[in-house]
């Protein structure tokens, strides 16, 4: 039996709100899953670039994964990240993980792919920046108006779409193990009694509820 922390990542947020992608890689790792395997609850869902190695519910997954001695469990390869130096630190830190389309990698297969992988974005950056260079030669005008221009208002939605996107991450998490509950109890209230005897909390931190519930399931459509 195996011990698992499932890790999905999607790379905008229509991606996140519709389940375009995401249902894709929760269904190759349900379908990876042995019977007698066990994948800890919740999984960890995250709309992000795989650009960035920064990514919070990723570092949350980790750090599970080191508390229980699980296994980072990914749909695919480059829903990880596509950087080399973070690959490899990732196993430096004793962290094992599993690609569903890639099983029997090992690491040194592994921190290959993730070098040639490296070196393809830095021939593409290499690529822009030689045709910049040349259009700039050219005399072709980059970039727009670099002027003056008066300080804008703060943006006052920028905390309540950084707030919405938390709680989609959250909803979008749970829902797997909300849909696997509606088969087995049926009425939201239901639902919402089962979460909280299982100890989990809302995507604001709270008790569920019927109401709670069924929001949550609103967010995922």
């Amino acid at each position: 039996m195996t011990v698992y922390v499932a890790y999905c990542r999607v790379s905008t947020d229509k991606q996140g709100r519709s389940g375009l992608g995401l249902e894709a890689q929760q269904a190759a790792i349900a379908a990876f899953l042995k019977p007698e395997d066990e994948l800890l609850q919740p999984p960890y869902v995250e709309v992000e670039s795989g650009k960035r190695s920064d990514r919070p519910k990723l570092q949350e997954a980790i750090e599970r994964c080191r508390r229980t001695g699980a296994t980072l469990l990914i749909a695919k390869l480059d829903r990880l990240s596509r950087d080399a130096h973070f690959l490899l630190g990732l196993q430096k830190a004793g962290v094992d993980f599993v690609a569903c389309d890639m099983p029997h990698a090992d690491k040194f297969t592994v921190g290959l792919m993730a070098l040639l992988a490296q070196r393809e974005r830095e021939v593409i950056s290499e690529r822009t920046k030689a045709a910049l260079a040349a259009a700039k030669a050219r005399g072709q005008k980059l970039g727009g108006d670099r002027g003056y221009r008066p300080s804008a208002p703060p943006d006052h939605t920028k905390a309540t779409e950084v707030r919405a996107r938390k709680a989609d991450h959250a909803a979008h998490a749970v829902l797997p193990l909300i849909r696997r509950l509606q088969q087995e109890v049926g009425t939201l209230n239901g639902i919402a009694s089962r979460l909280n005897e299982m100890g989990h909390v809302t995507p604001r931190g709270g008790r569920w509820t019927a109401t709670s519930v069924k929001r949550a399931l609103a967010r995922t459509e």
